[in-house]
C-alpha cells in the first residue's frame, strides 16, 4: 500500500489545502516523504457532516455486523505486514518487537470489543413491568444504551498504533456505534494513513456507509479545535499532554451544546516502597524499577516517575543500587524533537533545583533521552507544587520522608494518577492497609509489588484516573468498560412491540442480559 501524503474524507483521499507537514525519523533525523498538508476548515466540516448522515445508519447495525467490522479492520491491518512496521518504526524511532507487540494489542482490543458486542451485556438493557393495579399505575419501562453520535478522536504520539487511528479510542467508539474522525498525529502521518486506508478497506467490504471513519491530517491546534467545535461532534477521545487536553476541555465545555471530553493526560505514577519490603529486596525492587523507568525511553503514560520511602540505610540502598544501572543507560532517540526538548528541560530544572540532588544522570544528546534519578525530601516536596509535575521520559524522583506520617501527607498531597503502587512485606501489611484508600482516592489503578508499565487489555482493567490523569475519573480508555464513554441511556415508556428497539423486544431480550425488576437474567 502507498502512502501518498493525503487525508481520507467519506472513503476518498482528499490533499489538505492547508500548510505541509513530513514525517520525522528520531533516528536519523531526517524528514520522509511524502509531503502531507493540513487540511482545511470546509474538509473538516465535510467529514463531520458525513459521520452524523452516517450516524443513524451504522447505530442501527447489529452487533454481530459490528464485530465483523471490527474483525475486518484487524484483518486488514494485518494485512499491511511489513509495511506498516516499518514505516512506524521509521516514524517514532522505536524497536522492532515493540511496534510488532503494539500492533498485536491493536488486534487484541478490536477483537476484545468484537467479543462484548457479541456478549451483549455492554446494553444493560433493564425491563420494569407494568402495575397497573397499583395507585398510581406504574407504566412499563424498557432501557438500553445507545451511542452518543460522531465522536472525535485524536492519536497519540507515544503509541503510534494502540492509541492512535484505530486504538482503543477508536475501538470503543465504533463498538459502541459511533463514527469516528480522526486527528492523525502530525509525529506519525504515514502510520496514520495506512492504517486509515485499512480502515476504509474494511468499510466498504462491510458495506457500511462511508462516513463511519475520516482521517482529517494537519499540525497546529486548529484542526483540533475546529474539530470538537463542529456541533456534529458528540465527544471526544484523547492521549496526550495535559495542556492539550484542558484545552480541549475548554474548547468543548464552551460550546452552544457541550458534549464530553475523555482525555487522558499527565501522570507521575508513585511508587511506594514500605520499610520491610526495602529492608528485605531493595537491590531487587531497584532493578525492576529501572528497567520500568526505562522502558521505550520513558516514554509511556504509566512510567514510574515518583518514589516515596522512609529516608534511611534502606532507602540509600535502593538509589545506590539503581543510580549505576541509570546512569549507565544509552540516550535513545524519542518521539519527537518536542518531546526530547520538553524532557531536556525538566530534567534541566531538577538538576538545577536547590533542594534536589542528582543520583544519577546518565550523558544526554539533542533529540534524545537518557535516564535520570534525583532525591529530594518529603518536606520539599510538600512545600514545591513544581517538583509533583511531570517530566515525561527516563526521569524518576526519590521523594526521601522523615517518617511514615510524612509519607501518608506526599501522599495525600498528589493530584489524580492512572496508576499507584505498593512494595511490601507481611510486616507492611497494617500500613499497606492504612495507605490504601489514600491511593484509592487518588488512582485508577493500584498495583501490589510490582510496576506500573504494561497495561492488559482486559475486561477488569481500568486506564484512568482523578484529574488530571484523566479529563473525567469516571472511565477508561483500555479494558471493555471504554466503551462506556460513548454510550448513553434512553427509556422506553409504554411503547408497543411494533416500535420498540428490536433488543427490547420480548423474545430478544429475553434471550439477552436484562434486568427484569431488578433481577439480573439471561434466558
Amino acid at each position: 500500500m502507498i502512502i501518498t501524503g493525503e487525508a481520507l474524507i467519506g472513503g476518498v483521499a482528499v490533499k489538505g489545502t492547508q500548510g505541509p507537514l513530513c514525517a520525522y525519523n528520531p533516528n536519523t533525523r531526517q524528514k520522509m516523504e511524502p509531503t502531507f498538508h493540513t487540511v482545511d476548515f470546509a474538509q473538516i466540516d465535510q467529514a463531520c457532516r458525513l459521520a452524523e448522515a452516517a450516524f443513524d445508519t451504522y447505530r442501527a447495525t447489529s452487533d454481530e455486523q459490528r464485530a465483523v467490522f471490527l474483525e475486518t479492520i484487524a484483518g486488514q491491518i494485518l494485512a499491511l505486514g511489513d509495511v506498516l512496521i516499518e514505516r512506524t518504526m521509521a516514524e517514532s524511532g522505536l524497536p522492532r518487537p515493540r511496534i510488532e507487540g503494539e500492533r498485536g494489542r491493536t488486534i487484541g482490543q478490536l477483537q476484545l470489543f468484537a467479543n462484548l458486542l457479541r456478549e451483549g451485556s455492554y446494553k444493560d438493557i433493564r425491563f420494569d413491568r407494568a402495575m397497573p393495579e397499583r395507585t398510581p399505575p406504574r407504566p412499563e419501562l424498557r432501557m438500553r444504551m445507545i451511542g452518543l453520535g460522531p465522536v472525535a478522536v485524536f492519536a497519540a504520539s507515544n503509541f503510534p498504533l494502540a492509541f492512535s487511528v484505530a486504538g482503543g479510542d477508536t475501538a470503543s467508539a465504533l463498538a459502541a456505534g459511533c463514527p469516528v474522525v480522526l486527528k492523525a498525529h502530525s509525529a506519525h502521518p504515514g502510520t496514520s494513513e495506512l492504517v486509515a486506508r485499512a480502515i476504509v478497506k474494511a468499510i466498504e467490504i462491510c458495506q457500511l456507509p462511508a462516513g463511519v471513519f475520516a482521517l482529517l491530517t494537519g499540525s497546529g491546534n486548529g484542526v483540533g479545535q475546529e474539530l470538537v467545535r463542529h456541533p456534529s461532534i458528540q465527544a471526544v477521545g484523547f492521549t496526550g499532554s495535559r495542556s492539550g487536553g484542558v484545552a480541549l476541555m475548554g474548547v468543548a465545555a464552551a460550546r452552544p451544546q457541550p458534549i464530553p471530553v475523555y482525555a487522558e493526560m499527565s501522570s507521575i505514577n508513585p511508587v511506594v516502597l514500605l520499610p520491610h519490603a526495602l529492608a528485605k529486596r531493595a537491590e531487587q525492587i531497584a532493578a525492576g524499577f529501572a528497567a520500568s523507568l526505562t522502558m521505550s525511553v520513558g516514554q509511556i503514560c504509566t512510567n514510574p516517575g515518583l518514589i516515596l520511602a522512609v529516608a534511611g540505610p534502606d532507602l540509600e540502598r535502593f538509589t545506590a543500587a539503581a543510580a549505576p544501572v541509570l546512569a549507565s543507560g544509552a540516550a535513545c532517540a524519542m518521539l519527537s524533537p518536542g518531546i526530547a526538548g520538553s524532557y531536556g528541560k525538566g530534567i534541566a530544572a531538577l538538576a538545577a533545583h536547590e533542594d534536589v540532588s542528582t543520583a544519577a544522570l546518565a550523558p544526554q544528546e539533542e533529540g534524545k533521552g537518557a535516564p535520570a534519578l534525583f532525591v529530594t525530601s518529603g518536606a520539599a516536596f510538600l512545600s514545591q507544587h513544581a517538583l509533583s509535575e511531570e517530566v515525561f521520559g527516563p526521569a524518576s524522583l526519590v521523594v526521601a520522608c522523615k517518617d511514615i506520617a510524612e509519607l501518608r501527607a506526599v501522599a495525600q498531597s498528589l493530584e489524580g494518577q492512572l496508576t499507584a503502587t505498593l512494595h511490601f512485606d507481611d510486616a507492611d501489611l497494617d500500613t499497606a492497609h492504612a495507605l490504601l484508600p489514600i491511593l484509592e482516592r487518588k488512582a485508577g489503578r493500584i498495583i501490589a509489588n510490582g510496576f506500573p508499565t504494561g497495561v492488559e487489555v482486559v475486561s477488569a482493567m481500568v486506564h484512568g484516573g482523578p484529574f488530571p490523569s484523566t479529563s473525567d475519573g469516571r472511565s477508561t480508555s483500555v479494558g471493555t468498560g471504554a466503551i462506556a464513554r460513548f454510550l448513553r441511556p434512553v427509556t422506553y415508556q409504554n411503547l408497543p412491540q411494533s416500535l420498540l428497539p428490536a433488543v427490547l423486544k420480548d423474545d430478544n431480550m429475553a434471550a439477552a442480559w436484562h434486568r427484569r425488576d431488578g433481577e439480573l437474567l439471561r434466558g
